[in-house]
C-alpha cells in the first residue's frame, strides 16, 4: 500500500529535495507551500501540492482537510520543515519580530501536528518528524530568534515523544548544520523589515560583518556545508524505521555541537561558539 506524507516548506531547499526524492521512491507526497504559484509549479512537476501557511490556523486546517479528503482520512507521516531567520543582535529585535518568527517556526508546526494526530491515533501509527537545527543544540551570535525557536522546538518535540510513548506514533528531530539552501536570501526581507541598523549601537558590526555575509552572492559551499540530499537521507532513515532514533544529526558541526554540549562547561562552550 502506498504510504503518504505531508511536507511543509517545499518551494525550495530541504523541503523540495525531500518531496521530489520521496515521490520518486513511491510515496504519495503532499508538498505544501505558502504561495499558490509555488504549489502550481510543484503540481506541474508531478507532485500533489496544497497551500499551507504556518501563520494561519485557517490555512493549516484547510490544508489538512484537503489532504485527508484525498487520502480518505489517513496520513503516514508529517515532516515539519518550514522556517526562517532574522539576523541581528537580540537587543535590536522588536517584540513583534519575535512574535512573527515564532508563529512560523514553532506555533504553526505544532498546531499542524495537533491537526494530524487524531488520524494517526485512529490508524495506530505514524511518523512526526520536525526539522530543527544545530542551533537547537547550541546558540550562536546574531541569530537569537532562530536559536530560541529551535531550542523551543526541541523541548516541545521531546515532550511530545514522551507523551506518545507506546502509541505507535514516532516523534523525531532532524538537526542539520550548514545546508545549501536559500535561508540567507529568505532572511533578507525580515532583516530589512525589523532591524534598524542605523539606530543600533552595533551599526559598525552590521555594516562590516553581518550585511556582507547576508547579502554575499552565492559562492563555494562553506567548509562543512552539505546539499539538501543529506537531510533527505536522514529523513528516509527515520521513515523506514519502526524504532527511529529520537535525533538525527546532519553535518559535522552538528556532531561536534552534540559532543561539546555533553562534555564542555557553559563557559567553554561559549568560547567555542564565539569562534563562529
Amino acid at each position: 500500500m502506498q504510504k503518504s506524507i505531508l511536507i511543509t516548506g517545499c518551494s525550495s531547499g530541504i523541503g523540495l529535495d525531500a518531496a521530489m526524492t520521496l515521490h520518486k521512491q513511491g510515496w504519495r507526497v503532499f508538498a505544501s507551500c505558502r504561495q499558490s504559484a509555488d504549489c502550481k509549479r510543484l503540481i506541474d512537476a508531478g507532485l500533489e501540492s496544497v497551500e499551507l501557511d504556518y501563520n494561519s490556523s485557517d490555512s493549516i486546517r484547510s490544508a489538512v482537510a484537503e489532504v485527508f479528503d484525498r487520502t480518505g482520512g489517513t496520513l503516514d507521516a508529517l515532516f515539519n520543515n518550514g522556517a526562517y531567520g532574522i539576523p541581528g543582535f537580540t537587543e535590536d529585535m522588536p517584540r513583534d519580530a519575535l512574535r512573527h518568527l515564532f508563529e512560523t517556526n514553532l506555533f504553526g508546526p505544532f498546531e499542524l501536528i495537533n491537526e494530524v494526530l487524531p488520524a494517526m491515533r485512529k490508524q495506530g501509527h505514524g511518523h512526526i518528524i520536525n526539522c530543527s537545527s544545530v542551533l537547537g543544540l547550541i546558540a550562536m551570535r546574531y541569530r537569537g530568534p532562530y536559536n530560541a525557536s529551535k531550542f523551543a522546538m526541541e523541548g516541545l518535540t521531546d515532550t511530545l515523544r514522551l507523551e506518545l510513548h507506546n502509541s505507535g506514533i514516532h516523534v523525531v528531530l532532524i538537526e542539520p548544520g550548514p545546508i545549501t539552501t536559500k535561508i540567507r536570501v529568505n532572511s533578507q526581507p525580515h532583516f530589512e523589515k525589523w532591524i534598524d541598523t542605523e539606530k543600533s549601537v552595533h551599526t559598525a558590526m552590521y555594516q562590516n560583518t553581518i550585511k556582507p555575509r547576508l547579502y554575499a552572492p552565492p559562492g563555494k559551499p562553506d567548509k562543512f556545508e552539505l546539499p539538501c540530499s543529506a537531510v533527505t537521507k536522514k529523513l528516509l532513515s527515520a521513515l523506514a524505521s519502526d524504532k527511529p532514533q529520537p535525533r538525527y544529526y546532519v553535518t559535522t558541526p552538528t556532531y561536534m555541537a552534540g559532543i561539546f554540549k555533553r562534555l564542555l562547561s557553559s563557559r567553554m562552550l561559549d568560547k567555542f561558539a564565539l569562534r563562529w
